[in-house]
């Protein structure tokens, strides 16, 4: 088991790994002791669609094929190294379909073959239908790409554990940063497309949570040529100025931008001289490559090892997911989906992921609880719950949707 707090210098992955079998072996008393020596089988099945990403506006960032599922793969050398001494074998069986692919087949042959301990990357639509299906109604299914607000509030299923986290958590922990800040005034900036909206939604829900004002609402609507040879400096600097020119006084402009069309301009391009943050500028988000605290650096550094590019959010919610099922087995010492779930949802469940405390999941949504970092391009900058945001539970309660907050009662 790896994660949680820091260790000393020159203390390597392999030291961690025996140190977790033995604080494994002596909280649980010895229960990885089996009866046989043949290996308890953990077979994951992981589906993904192959969607395509657009190019970024940036040369410099690279778009990796294999976002997501790299982090699931170092979580299963996580799970093994542990493994090998309590006599678990984890495997990964991988479905990938093509854009728009049959998503029935993928589940129905997950199905056949036994594997009922999932992992999607998948959008929200056909994160729903794949939980819907016959063939996964006894499955755990552990969500690692969806952001959407709507599948922690209506459209909640009781197969689906969320390991990303949603757009209300992101937007609750920057705002209690600005609040923290005392930038109160805000000027919102957001794209025409639908995820943007999205993410301008769960700003105007933070502002209303913690007291920020909004002073005024725009919407980029210029026509944007190719994201990479039509852009000109010329051409955006004039629709930057005439962007965001004559507006109220404001502290910080906060962005939606989560199709990259325009948000990567704003820093330094603005009329007035205020900070950029929200998708692009200060960002809020599961995980970032300057993390090194409470022992990050070292799955930072096993992590280039195996993919030979940093850790993205999406390779930290698959490492998570990975790891979620082999605490889980290494604890209650079977496979078995409605054991897990029960185990999952338990006050037992708690989860080293290299965020200074424990992870947990909520029962009313089945959302992991985890701290959101901040981060500008290259530094992480603060950590979300801010001091002085208190909750009766849990201050990691006060990012996203609280119990009342939510229409989900999955688990009561």
């Amino acid at each position: 088991m790896t994660g949680g707090a820091a260790l000393p210098r020159g203390i390597g992955a392999g030291f961690v790994a025996l140190l977790a079998l033995f604080i494994s072996i002596v909280s649980t008393g010895g229960n990885d002791a089996r009866a046989d020596t043949t290996p308890l089988k953990i077979s994951i099945g992981y589906i993904s669609e192959e969607i395509p990403e657009p190019d970024p506006l940036s040369l410099i960032e690279v778009v990796p094929k294999d976002k997501g599922l790299a982090g699931i793969k170092l979580g299963l050398e996580d799970n093994n190294t542990t493994g090998k001494f309590l006599k678990q074998d984890y495997t990964v069986t991988e479905k990938v379909i093509p854009d728009g692919g049959d998503l029935h087949q993928a589940a129905t042959e997950l199905a056949s073959a036994g594997i009922k301990l999932i992992i999607a990357d998948l959008t929200a639509d056909r994160l729903l239908e794949l939980a819907g299906f016959p063939e996964m109604q006894d499955a755990v299914i552990l969500d690692i790409r969806t952001q959407d607000d709507r599948l922690r509030l209506t459209d909640c299923r009781a197969n689906v554990f969320h390991i990303m986290p949603n757009r209300a958590m992101k937007a609750d922990a920057l705002a209690q940063y600005l609040v923290s800040k005392q930038w109160m005034k805000w000027v919102l900036i957001e794209g025409s497309n639908p995820d943007d909206k999205l993410f301008a939604d769960a700003i105007r829900r933070a502002a209303k949570r913690f007291a920020g004002k909004i002073v005024e609402e725009r919407t980029y609507t210029f026509t944007a040529g190719s994201r990479r040879t039509d852009t000109g400096q010329a051409q955006v600097r004039k629709q930057m100025t005439e962007l965001t020119q004559r507006l109220p006084d404001y502290d910080v402009m906060i962005v939606a931008d989560e199709s990259e069309v325009f948000g990567d301009y704003l820093p330094y391009r603005t009329w007035d001289p205020r900070p950029v943050v929200g998708t692009q500028g200060l960002v809020p988000t599961a995980w970032h490559r300057a993390q090194e605290q409470w022992g990050a650096t070292q799955i930072q550094r096993r992590f280039i090892k195996l993919a030979g590019r940093p850790m993205l959010e999406r390779d930290y919610a698959g490492w998570a997911a990975a790891r979620t099922f082999g605490e889980s087995v290494t604890r209650i010492s079977t496979a078995d989906p409605k054991a897990m779930r029960d185990y999952m949802l338990s006050d037992q469940f708690e989860l080293a992921a290299f965020k200074g405390q424990g992870l947990t999941f909520r029962h009313w949504d089945q959302q992991l609880r985890e701290p959101i970092l901040l981060a500008s391009p290259l530094m992480l900058v603060s950590v979300s719950p801010q001091e002085g945001f208190l909750h009766q539970r849990t201050p990691l309660d006060t990012l996203g949707f609280d119990q009342p907050d939510s229409q989900c009662n999955l688990n009561p």
